[in-house]
C-alpha cells in the first residue's frame, strides 16, 4: 500500500509587483509629471484631465458644419536606436507627432487630439519626462491636444534602457473640403517640400551601412555632413501642416503625399484617381537637391537609384498636386509661409514602357 508523501512546507517572504519589475509607485509619480506637461496643450474643447480611463474631446458644433473625422496610428521605427544610444529621447518623440499630424493634414484635415503608447521594460522617469516634452511641444506646434495615451511596464519585453514609441491621431476636415485625389488630372503639376534628412524612414539600412558597413561612430564629425553622425540621424521629421492647411484651405490642393516608406515611387501613386486609362507622376529627379546623407549612404552601400528612392525621401518629404492655372497662387502661399519648394514634376497619362521616371 503506497503512503502519500507529506507535503514540505517553505517559509518564504512575500513577493511584490516591484520585484517583479513592474513599480506602480514610481510610474504615478511619473504620471504626474506627465499631467504637468500635457495640460500646456489643453484647450475649451478637452472635458477630462490625463488619468481617466477615457480621454474626452467635444467637437465644435459652430465651426464644422458637416464634420468627417480623420484617424491615423503609427511609431517612430528604428531611429529610436539612435535616441537610446545619445539617450536624447525628446526629438524622436517630436517626430512622432509630426509624422502623425502630416498623415491626416494631407487629406485635408486639421489635428484635434493625440495620444500616445509608451512601452518599457523598467520605467526610467527621466526618459519618460523627456518623451513627453516632446510630445507636448510638437502637439503645441500643431494645435493638437496631448489627451492621454498609455504607460506600459513590460520587464523582459524590452532590453534594458530601451522602449517602444506609438501614437494615435483625430482630426477633422469638412466633408466637401476632403483632399482625395480625385480631382488630378494630366498635366497637373507636383511640386515637392524639402525634407530636413532621413525622417523616420530607413533607418535600419541607414544604421547598417553608417555604424556597421562604414564604422562611424554616432558621435564622430563628418565635414561631408557638416555634423556629426549622431546628429545626422536625429534631424527631425517635418511638420507640413502650416502649407497644407493654408493650401487646402484656398481650395487648390487636389491631392498631397506623405513621402513616408516606400519614397516617391511608393506614396504619390495612393493619391491618384483610378480608372479612365489610369495616371501616374512623372517625376525629375535632379529637380531638387540631393542632401549629403542621401549620396553618402548610396556610396557606402553601392545602392542603385531604384533602391534608393523606394527607401528614402531623398530629400523631399511632402509632395503637393495642384493645376497648373493655380500653380502661381501655391507658389505665393508657399512664399508667405517661407516655405521652400521645387517643382519635380507632372501628372501623365500611364505609360506602357517601364520608364524609371514614373510612379
Amino acid at each position: 500500500m503506497n503512503k502519500a508523501l507529506p507535503v514540505k512546507k517553505v517559509k518564504t517572504n512575500s513577493t511584490t509587483y516591484a520585484e517583479a519589475g513592474v513599480d506602480i509607485a514610481r510610474a504615478d509619480r511619473a504620471k504626474q509629471r506627465i499631467k504637468l506637461l500635457a495640460r500646456k496643450t489643453f484647450n475649451k474643447n478637452v472635458l477630462a484631465d490625463i488619468g481617466s480611463f477615457g480621454a474626452l474631446y467635444a467637437l465644435d458644433k459652430r465651426r464644422w458644419k458637416a464634420p468627417v473625422l480623420v484617424s491615423s496610428a503609427d511609431g517612430v521605427g528604428t531611429k529610436l536606436k539612435i535616441a537610446f544610444a545619445l539617450n536624447q529621447h525628446r526629438s524622436t518623440a517630436a517626430d512622432l507627432v509630426n509624422h502623425c499630424v502630416n498623415d491626416i493634414a494631407v487629406q485635408g484635415a486639421t489635428p484635434l487630439f493625440f495620444l500616445d503608447y509608451f512601452a518599457c521594460g523598467r520605467l526610467d522617469p527621466a526618459v519618460l519626462q523627456q518623451v513627453i516634452a516632446g510630445l507636448s511641444q510638437a502637439c503645441r506646434s500643431n494645435g493638437c491636444a496631448l489627451i492621454g495615451g498609455e504607460t506600459a511596464q513590460l520587464p523582459g519585453f524590452y532590453r534594458e534602457g530601451e522602449y517602444d514609441l506609438a501614437g494615435f491621431i483625430v482630426g477633422i476636415v469638412e466633408r466637401d473640403r476632403i483632399v482625395d485625389g480625385r480631382r488630378i488630372r494630366p498635366a497637373d503639376i507636383v511640386l515637392g517640400l524639402p525634407s530636413k534628412g532621413l525622417h523616420t524612414n530607413g533607418y535600419s539600412l541607414a544604421r547598417k551601412l553608417l555604424l556597421e558597413k562604414a564604422g562611424y561612430s554616432l558621435d564622430e564629425h563628418l565635414p561631408r555632413l557638416r555634423c556629426t553622425v549622431g546628429e545626422e540621424l536625429l534631424k527631425p521629421h517635418r511638420s507640413y501642416f502650416k502649407p497644407l492647411e493654408r493650401l487646402a484651405a484656398a481650395g487648390i490642393l487636389k491631392g498631397a503625399a506623405h513621402i513616408t516608406g516606400g519614397g516617391l515611387p511608393g506614396n504619390l501613386p495612393r493619391i491618384l484617381p483610378q480608372g479612365s486609362g489610369g495616371l501616374e507622376a512623372r517625376i525629375e529627379v535632379e529637380s531638387w537637391p540631393e542632401l549629403p546623407v542621401f549620396s553618402l549612404l548610396r556610396e557606402i552601400g553601392n545602392i542603385p537609384d531604384e533602391e534608393m528612392l523606394r527607401t528614402f525621401n531623398m530629400g523631399i518629404g511632402m509632395a503637393l498636386v495642384v493645376s497648373p492655372r493655380d500653380l502661381d497662387k501655391a507658389e505665393a502661399i508657399l512664399k508667405s509661409l517661407r516655405e521652400r519648394f521645387y517643382l519635380i514634376g507632372r501628372i501623365v497619362r500611364k505609360n506602357r514602357g517601364n520608364r524609371s521616371d514614373r510612379f
